[in-house]
This record gives C-alpha cells, sequence and structure tokens, in this order.
C-alpha cells in the first residue's frame, strides 16, 4: 500500500496506463509521430503534478535517490546498469537495422482515387464528378464564407491560417500537414480527389499506401456532404488556385 501512495509509483503507473490507452485503445492505430506528441503532453502533466509542491516533488525523487546511494540497492543498480544500455541499445537497433518491407518511397503518396465510395451510406462517384456546389454561382460566396467557418473550426491547427501547413500541431506530425499555398498540391487535382481525401482521410488510404502515415482523420463523421464540398471551395478560393478539370471523353 506505501507504494501505491508513493509519487513516483503513481508517475509510472499514469504514464504505462496512458501509453496502454493510446496505443491500443484507438481503432485504427495513431502513427507513431501522434503517439509520441500525446505521452509528451501527459508526461508533462505528471511531472507538474509531483512537482506541485515540496513534499510531493522529495517524495517523487526518494526512491530515485535512495537506489542511486542505498549500499541495500546495489544490486537493482547493477541491474540497472547492465538492461537499460541494453533496451536503448535494441531499441537504436531496431530503427538502423534494415527492413525486410520495401521501403517507404515505394509506397503511393498521392493514390488514385477509387471509382465510388460510400459517403454516409450514399454511394458516390469519383470518376469524372465534380462539386455540385458549383453549379449555382449565385451561392458561390455563401459557400466560401462557410466553408472558411468550417475551416477555422476543424482544419487550421493542422493546415496553419495562411493554409500552408504551418498550423500550431504541424511540427509534431511527420508528414507534414498539406500546404495548400503550394501550386503543386490543390491545383494539381480534381475536387472530387479533395473529396475522397477529406471524408475518408489517412485510415481510408488503400492498401498501395500502406502503411499509411498520415494523421488526417476520416472527416464523414463530422461534416455533412455540403460541408465537404464547402471547406473544398474555401481552400480554392483563398489560395486563388483553381481545380483541375476532368479530361472531357471523346
Amino acid at each position: 500500500m506505501s507504494m501505491l501512495r508513493s509519487r513516483f509509483f503513481q508517475a509510472v503507473f499514469v504514464l504505462v496506463i496512458a501509453f496502454v490507452l493510446l496505443r491500443f485503445g484507438i481503432n485504427p492505430p495513431a502513427p507513431w509521430s501522434v503517439l509520441t506528441l500525446y505521452m509528451f503532453i501527459v508526461l508533462l502533466g505528471v511531472l507538474i503534478f509531483v512537482s506541485s509542491d515540496r513534499d510531493s516533488w522529495a517524495d517523487f525523487n526518494r526512491p530515485i535517490w535512495t537506489t542511486l546511494v542505498r549500499p541495500e540497492r546495489r544490486a537493482l543498480r547493477t541491474a540497472l546498469l547492465v538492461i537499460l544500455p541494453l533496451l536503448f541499445g535494441y531499441y537504436a537497433y531496431t530503427q538502423a537495422a534494415a527492413k525486410p518491407q520495401a521501403p517507404p518511397e515505394l509506397r503511393a503518396v498521392h493514390p488514385a482515387p477509387p471509382a465510388s465510395i460510400q459517403f454516409r451510406g450514399k454511394e458516390i462517384n469519383i470518376s469524372g464528378f465534380d462539386n455540385p456546389l458549383r453549379k449555382d454561382q449565385t451561392a458561390f460566396a455563401k459557400h466560401v464564407d462557410a466553408g472558411g467557418a468550417i475551416y477555422i473550426r476543424n482544419c487550421m491547427y493542422c493546415h496553419g491560417d495562411n493554409l500552408d501547413g504551418k498550423g500550431h500541431f504541424a511540427a509534431g506530425f511527420n508528414p507534414p500537414p498539406a500546404n495548400f499555398q503550394d501550386p503543386g498540391t490543390i491545383a494539381m487535382l480534381q475536387e472530387a480527389y479533395l473529396f475522397w481525401r477529406i471524408a475518408k482521410g489517412g485510415p481510408g488510404l488503400p492498401k498501395e499506401s500502406t502503411p499509411w502515415n498520415s494523421v488526417m482523420p476520416a472527416w464523414e463523421d463530422r461534416l455533412s456532404e455540403e460541408q465537404t464540398w464547402q471547406v473544398i471551395m474555401y481552400l480554392y478560393a483563398a489560395t486563388g488556385q483553381q481545380p483541375r478539370r476532368w479530361e472531357a471523353s471523346h
């Protein structure tokens, strides 16, 4: 029971539980870049908690100090001196060793969209499909304004208030969020492609793009079909880009 009251073991317990929940409690699993970011935030919170007052900080440091200086802890110190370098060495080896799978460069980073997708139980044909909201040019400004509000609420934190991929959380992601200002991104794509990627996110990438390392969530559970088209219209209007048009069939 005294161990359960120790600030040190409480901190270790919280970190272990947080890791288990973040690693195995999210489906599909979060990328390691996101997991590392969240664990860093949890670690900061734990350190703030254990250092909230002098007695708490002393209680947290006591097991560490006694392990380092007490003669009766010599066997534990010796074991740690052997185990910790082995663990760090093994981790370094697994990161540097050649992998049996193909290099990640061979993945399809920008895969071809499927012919159709299911969006909230409705089948939408992606191939040859244009943004239906553009048919009514009198409502263009209204849709762009609505899309801007959606972007600010949901997308700005990663893609940035300048749509340049430099949002508040962008530095913690690998690969970084898309830079919509780059003429090599949305200007090269049809709006239907953006609809597919926004609706399905990273988890919706096809097999040839796995293992996917995108933190883009699937927005179809949060945005309606109209809202998705509206935010797409805002992306093009705000960047001054024009969507790529489907080639006319002959």
